[in-house]
């Protein structure tokens, strides 16, 4: 019997981030160079997708390049570059087939051209897909999306568009690059490492946190269904006492 089977499906997460890591340890577990472990990832994207779809979770974020990767060596950026855009033009259709919605955050505008205009065709392409809303965080960091929004704040405040006296918690949300996407209420991490990797961070601030043993390329949609089942078993209080919330 599948983990899926013993699913509540009244109560899953509207959203689930994954920190996909593991891809280079995968493959130097298998004699292989790096650039093997990403592209044996794609596999597990591709079934973490459909499993999402299938439970018909609105949300999922999977944390795909870092502002932080950019200091890896070139010859891996450009393979990572690559293997991303051969995966956009191939999935594509298989994202509209299952009416999946493409969105990106993250720095855009410092990736390759080449990405950045199949990126920009794959999401015109399925913005009218109603189904899950798969969100790339692409040349993204947690810090840069907070310094970045800081830097908008500042320039409308100086052209007179806040007013600083009424500025409020909903006002800086939508000033950061998930401002119409709901916060995570599960983080998945996959390779063993018990950190979040400046991946959402104001975003995270109640959302459970969900940490396997497997690396990325192993992670299958029993393994998705398994930190599903974890989520549900959980209390989330936000707060408040258990009594309040029974």
């Amino acid at each position: 019997m599948s983990l899926k089977d013993k699913l509540n499906k009244d109560k899953l997460p509207k959203h689930v981030a994954i920190i996909m890591d593991g891809n280079g340890r995968w493959a130097k577990k298998h004699g292989s160079t790096r650039i093997y472990g990403h592209k044996n990832g794609v596999k597990s994207v591709r079934e973490t997708v459909e499993a999402a779809a299938e439970l018909q979770i609105p949300f999922l974020t999977l944390y795909a390049f870092s502002t932080e990767n950019w200091n890896r060596p070139r010859t891996e950026i450009n393979a990572l570059m690559s293997l991303l855009v051969g995966s956009l033009n191939k999935e594509t259709d298989t994202l509209i087939k299952n009416n999946v919605r493409l969105l990106a955050i993250g720095d855009l505008k410092s990736l390759p051209r080449k990405v950045q205009k199949e990126l920009n065709e794959a999401i015109e392409t399925t913005k009218n897909n109603s189904g899950l809303s798969l969100v790339l965080a692409l040349s993204y960091s947690s810090r840069w999306e907070i310094v970045h929004a800081i830097k908008q704040i500042g320039i409308d405040i100086s052209n007179k568009k806040i007013d600083l006296q009424n500025f409020n918690e909903d006002m800086f949300v939508s000033y950061l690059t998930t401002a119409t996407i709901p916060d995570p209420e599960l983080l998945i991490r996959t390779s063993g490492e018990y950190r979040v990797s400046n991946f959402l961070l104001w975003q995270i601030a109640y959302t459970e946190l969900y940490f396997t043993s497997k690396f990325w390329p192993e992670f299958r949609k029993e393994d998705f269904y398994q930190a599903l089942y974890d989520f549900q078993g959980r209390e989330r209080r936000f707060g408040k006492i258990s009594e309040q919330i029974n």
